[in-house]
């Protein structure tokens, strides 16, 4: 087997944030959170990158020496909804990077800072004999819910639950995510309900450790949504469809840990503490000044 590929997720529209998050300078010498992933894959052994965008954005991306894969509206089986501009969501989003991607690959967020013992741990999970090309068993590197909030308001997550030997039981998504100040959290779930999730819950943050083998799984999924979705308003989330497929026994997901800090800037009141924390880095000696030199 080759070096695993890794797919970024950059076509999304910032609407929290007010632009897009994926081109955004925020660390020392205006790295981006997308140049820290691309710096901490390649050291832990990944090969090809994909990046996947906005056609407007495509040009932003080729100085990290990636292939660009294009998240296209009218790339639906039928024509595209009125007043349809958001992308479909990550899981097409994915499908987007199906032409490129030949083996075994990782996914991730462009606007999500991971950590290097995360990349670490999705090369681990590959060497680790699970991957075959038809193989539908892959893997999920998971945070604790505390440490992935904001304090400038709340936050979509995919709330993971695991059986007793880690292999993922469901995913569902909660969204607006709030740190009540009591040592609770609150957040609605699907069907509009207020729910309660403990902080040391394990979510996913996107970075997904795949084989070939998803692709069928998220062709399925996304002609369901779509039947499902008559008014075209709603997101095929990668999360939506491994669920299903996981309920369907389709597929099979274990949950990883790390000890990697995760960082994101979901509003622009957390640009300041990404900022400093990324400096801090540096400063320790986990990332050189200028990633590219």
């Amino acid at each position: 087997m080759g070096a695993p590929a890794l797919v970024i997720l950059a076509a999304g529209v910032g609407s929290r944030y007010g632009g897009p998050k994926q081109i955004e300078p925020l660390g020392p010498g205006d790295a981006t959170l997308l140049d820290y992933s691309v710096y901490d894959a390649r050291r832990a052994g990944f090969g090809r990158i994909v990046v996947v965008t906005r056609p407007e954005l495509a040009a932003a991306f080729g100085r990290i020496g990636a292939t660009v894969a294009l998240q296209r509206l009218d790339d639906v089986p039928g024509p595209v909804p009125a007043g349809r501009e958001k992308p479909w969501g990550t899981g097409h989003a994915v499908l987007a990077a199906a032409s490129d991607v030949g083996g075994p690959f990782a996914v991730v967020n462009a606007d999500d800072f991971y950590g290097r013992d995360a990349f670490m741990r999705a090369a681990g999970f590959f060497a680790a004999g699970h991957l075959g090309e038809a193989s539908a068993t892959f893997a999920n590197i998971a945070y604790p819910l505390r440490d992935t909030l904001s304090a400038a308001g709340g936050v979509n997550r995919a709330v993971c639950r695991a059986d007793g030997d880690g292999w993922l039981e469901t995913v569902d998504e909660v969204v607006d995510i709030r740190h009540l100040g009591d040592g609770t959290y609150e957040g609605t779930d699907s069907r509009g309900r207020l729910v309660h999730v403990a902080a040391d819950a394990l979510v996913s943050m996107n970075l997904w450790v795949f084989t070939p083998a998803v692709f069928a799984l998220l062709r399925r999924g996304f002609a369901e949504f779509l039947r499902q979705d008559t008014a075209g308003r709603s997101e095929f989330l990668i999360s939506h469809a491994i669920r299903d497929a996981v309920r369907r026994g389709e597929a099979r997901v274990r949950l990883l840990g790390t000890s990697g800090r995760w960082l994101g800037v979901t509003y622009p009141d957390d640009r300041p503490r990404v900022e400093t924390a990324l400096r801090q880095l540096v400063a320790a000696g986990e990332y050189p000044e200028r990633l590219w030199e």
